[in-house]
């Protein structure tokens, strides 16, 4: 396809996108939520764990992510088997996949500020961070949820309410005005920085204790692959940004690697933030032990009545 010269049906490619977003979605969820299930169970039947600040937004950050990839399997399905959805359901749900994407990067600015001041303020910051967390929490969803109302209410100052229900075969994809680009991108580069500022810190404090040692090894490779993460993370978001739309087979073609890079790191969010930790994986052996053994113990159970 000359992609210079040759018209161009951008319906026909943002369909054949949705399709493959929707597959990936698909496998991304079903993975995604499985692991997700297992941690909650875990931290859900200790009682220590269930109080302890990193597994509360653990917890919240595998909602997120499971919660992402399932909207995004309602929203991109919409998008490939054309369903004539009113527009208004079309924003919902983009609304919805938007807010809980956001608290992925939320919940992973927390966490990383919660290690810096349990590592470098550990006699001061336990009881104060045990006495704010769940204002913290509530007050991040308030201010992910007021700045996309009010961004939405920026959109469709311009479409009239018939506009907003009329049924569109293709789900408009909104927020691509530039308000919305530039207050993501804030979002984005605030968040971005409390973390990195976190773990610059944390190596900053390492190095002073001279905590560089064979036990430390694990913590170092942690704070690497976090970082690698968090790339895969933000630098298919930026492009995603920049590019926008384009039609053609080398946009489409980009599009979907920048894509399947982005769902990569979503599926493996909840090992490495969850099963990489070394108290959940013990937790984890125990937990799946006692799961075969009741297993076991209801089909003896059944085949003696």
């Amino acid at each position: 396809m000359n992609l210079s010269s040759e018209h161009c049906n951008m319906s026909d490619w943002l369909r054949l996108e949705a399709t493959v977003k929707a597959s990936v979605y698909v496998v991304a969820f079903s993975f995604a939520t499985f692991i997700t299930v297992i941690i909650i169970a875990i931290v859900s039947q200790n009682s220590k764990l269930r109080k302890e600040v990193r597994y509360i937004l653990l917890c919240h950050h595998l909602l997120c992510i499971s919660s992402y990839c399932g909207l995004g399997v309602v929203f991109q399905g919409m998008r490939a088997f054309l369903a004539n959805s009113p527009v208004l359901v079309c924003w919902v749900v983009f609304g919805a996949q938007l807010s809980v994407g956001e608290g992925i990067l939320f919940t992973l600015a927390l966490m990383a500020a919660h290690t810096y001041l349990i590592i470098c303020w550990p006699l001061t910051s336990v009881s104060f961070v045990d006495s704010v967390k769940y204002k913290i929490l509530s007050g991040t969803w308030l201010i992910i949820i007021l700045k996309n109302a009010c961004l939405f209410l920026i959109e469709g100052t311009g479409p009239t309410q018939i506009a907003l229900l009329k049924s569109e075969p293709l789900c408009p994809v909104v927020l691509n005005g530039i308000p919305a680009r530039a207050i993501g991108m804030v979002f984005l580069f605030l968040l971005l920085s409390i973390i990195l500022v976190s773990y610059s810190l944390i190596y900053k404090e390492g190095k002073r204790a001279g905590h560089f040692n064979r036990s430390n090894i694990k913590a170092r490779k942690t704070v690497l692959i976090h970082l690698v993460q968090l790339g895969l993370h933000v630098i298919p978001t930026l492009l995603f940004i920049g590019l926008g739309k384009m039609c053609g087979v080398f946009f489409f073609a980009l599009n979907l690697v920048l894509f399947g890079v982005f769902a990569f790191a979503q599926c493996f969010n909840p090992l490495i933030y969850g099963l990489w930790n070394r108290e959940l994986q013990s937790r984890l052996y125990y937990w799946m032990c006692c799961q075969l053994w009741c297993g076991h113990c209801g089909v003896t159970s059944r085949e003696s009545v």
